[in-house]
Order: C-alpha cells, then structure tokens, then sequence
C-alpha cells in the first residue's frame, strides 16, 4: 500500500459506514487544495470549480458538470470532523511529490531555517469602546431572543458615546475620553444586571447561551490592558496580542506560527515549508523549537543535523539537534559562518505564504482553525511552489 492510500485510510475514518454516503474525498479535498492553492473563499473555489474543468478533473469528476454536487458549508463541516493530525500527512504528501519531481532533495532536509511569525485573524482592530459596544448589541439581542424585556437596551446612547470616544482620541482629548468609556461601561454594567436579574426571575436554569454572554460582557466590562486573558474578539476569544517589532505594525492580532524549511535548495529546485505550527499562548520563540523538531521528525522522518534560527531563540535548550542563531561568534567556522548569513531565506517565505496564501489573514473558527489554516497555508505553498518548478521544466524542454 503506497502512501497516497495510506493517507485516503486515515481520512476515511471520519466517515460513518452507514447512513447517506459521504462526500467523496477527493472532491472535498480537492477542493481545499484550491482553495489554498489560488487563495479563495470557499465560496470563490465552489463558484470557479463550476466553470473550470481542470479543477474538476483534479476532484476526480469524469464528466463536466454544471452545478456543484455539494453544499458549500460542506466544507466547513469537514474542517470540523478532520484534526491536525491529518493534515500534517497531508504536508508529508506534498514534500513527497516534490521529492518525486525532483524539486526537492533528500540531502537537503539535514540543514533547516525555522522562524516564528503572526497569523493573523479576521477581527476588527480591538478597541475598549468598540468591545463594549459590541457587548452592549450582542447582550440586547439575546435578551430579546430568550423574550426578556429590558428597561433599557441602551444602543443609541452607547453608539453615540463610541463615536465620541473616537473623535476625543483623534483630538488627543484623553480627559473627555475617559468620561466617556467610564459612561459606556456603565451602562454596559447597568445593562447585564438588569438581564441576569430579570433572567433568574424567569428561568430555573438560564439558558446557555445567555449565560455565555452574560460572562463575555462582564468579562469586557471588567478588564484591563494589560490583563493576560484579555478579550480581544467577540466572537474570537482565543485572539492574542503580539508584538513583533515592527514600526509600520507594532501589534498584530491571532497567534504565533512556527514555520520551517530547507537551507539550501538543489539546483533547479524549491524552498519548501517543511513544517508548519500554530501556538497559542504567545510562547518564547526559544520554547517552540522542540516542537517544531517534533512536527520536522514526524513529517520528514528525522531530526535535521542542523538547524539555523534568529536571536529570538536565545536559550532554547534544546540538545536535539545542533543550533546556530543569527550573530553567534563561539564555535562558528567559516562554512557555518555563511550558512547563518542564509538563514534568511525563511523570511521571504514566510512573505509569499502570507502575501499569496491564506497565512496573513484567515476566517477558521477557533483554536482549531488556526491549526489547520497553518497546514493548510503550508501545503498550498508547497503546490505553488511545486507548480511552478514543473512550469520551469515545461519550458526548457526542446521544442
């Protein structure tokens, strides 16, 4: 059994034996590929798989067809059933077929580049009066789905405040700002004791989702900058402020990508990701190089001889492999010497994975969806990356 059927038996246990049959699994598959490979939506791939029949023969289909098989939030239902796990064979396929088309060397996996970067997610810049606001509409909604009538649900004169916080902090009128976040949060406070009071008073057992906004509104109406579960999202609570340094950026907003590839490439060959890690919990660059080693054994199926890596990794620790930062003087020849200037090439890609792919910028639920979309964005550079190398043999054969 080749690997490629070794991989589709590990898929297939996500599906049930009886029932209506699944989806097939190269469509829905196929179609993720796409997705990551030309950076679309899942509804942009639904829509160009109708028309393109390339992308239908790639999802296995023998016939054009005029209509996609399948719901679009199918594919969302799929990203809930499959685990990073899965998706890390799936890395180990892509490196393997490059390494088949010769865009890849064996012998070139024993020296690594691994880096850190910021996945960003889909929220909106956090600001304390845009989050209480927030709270504020979201906690009137549910209020009126469960059928409690409030004395006052307090949108209008919080959105005029909101605006006014934001006008006071363009003029630099700290004072009037404040006055106003102390008026928002006030009425925000006013406004989920009145629901939990009026709550209590008619259910024995509050309903869980109001019970789960009654918290995320106390919980904003309560924190401060500075706090370390400090809730940057609404309806993303596992987003993470990290400074990365940057002047025109100093603060992005989703969690900590560890991300790794090869020193050097063969001749004619590609940069590939070879391994690709969302962390959350803001972790020291320095305590992630275990476990981007971990993810590089299971995916290449060895530990690299060497591994190459900035100054954010001072004191890692780590006796696994032998590790060169950016800058080191002691035991460095003059070989080593050049190949800590190449570490380097890790930037650039992590600049296509984020400019081409969906690395910079994503829409996946949770935890979860930051692991995956990290996969994911690795395996669609690597298909890039390997369509391209083919595109440079097609060209130089002889006509």
């Amino acid at each position: 059994m080749n690997k490629s059927n070794v991989q589709a038996q590990a898929l297939r246990s996500y599906y049930a034996e009886i029932g209506r049959p699944g989806i097939p699994l190269r469509l829905i598959m196929g179609l993720h590929l796409l997705k990551y490979i030309y950076t679309l939506s899942d509804e942009s791939v639904c829509a160009r798989w109708e028309e393109n029949p390339y992308f239908q023969y790639l999802c296995g289909e023998a016939f054009f067809h005029h209509g996609l098989p399948i719901e679009r939030s199918s594919m969302s239902h799929f990203r809930e059933r499959i685990t990073p796990e899965i998706l890390e064979k799936l890395l180990q396929e892509s490196l393997s077929a490059a390494c088949r088309a010769g865009a890849l060397s064996v012998k070139d996996l024993r020296k690594v580049a691994i880096d850190t970067t910021v996945q960003e997610k889909a929220v909106a810049h956090p600001t304390e009066h845009g989050l209480m606001l927030k709270a504020v509409m979201k906690l009137g909604e549910v209020a009126k789905a469960c059928g409690l009538k409030v004395r006052q649900s307090y949108k209008r004169v919080v959105k005029e405040a909101s605006i006014m916080v934001g006008r006071y902090l363009h003029a630099r009128q700290k004072k009037r700002a404040r006055k106003k976040l102390k008026f928002i949060r006030t009425r925000l406070k006013r406004l989920a004791r009145d629901i939990e009071r009026k709550a209590q008073a008619k259910f024995e057992d509050i309903p869980q989702n109001l019970k789960n906004t009654l918290k995320k509104a106390n919980h904003i109406a309560k924190q401060k900058l500075g706090d370390p579960d400090y809730l940057y999202a609404w309806h993303a609570p596992e987003v993470e402020c990290i400074s990365k340094g940057k002047a025109r950026k100093p603060y992005e907003f989703g969690c900590k990508v560890s991300l790794a590839t090869q020193l050097h490439a063969s001749k004619g060959g590609k940069h590939f990701i070879l391994s690709a890690q969302a962390l959350h919990g803001r972790p020291y660059d320095g305590h992630t190089l275990k476990k981007a080693l971990d993810q590089l054994e299971e995916v290449i199926g060895c530990v690299p001889d060497q591994s190459y890596v900035d100054k954010g990794y001072k004191g890692h620790k780590c006796e696994r492999t032998r590790v060169y930062m950016s800058g080191q003087k002691r035991g460095v020849t003059q070989k080593i010497k050049q190949e800590i200037k190449r570490r380097s090439v890790i930037e650039p890609i992590i600049g296509h994975a984020k400019n081409d792919g969906h690395l910079g910028y994503h829409w996946l639920k949770g935890k979860k969806g930051d692991q995956l979309n990290a996969l994911f964005s690795a395996v669609g550079f690597n298909l890039r990356q390997l369509l391209s190398y083919l595109n440079d043999q097609r060209q130089h054969l002889p006509a």
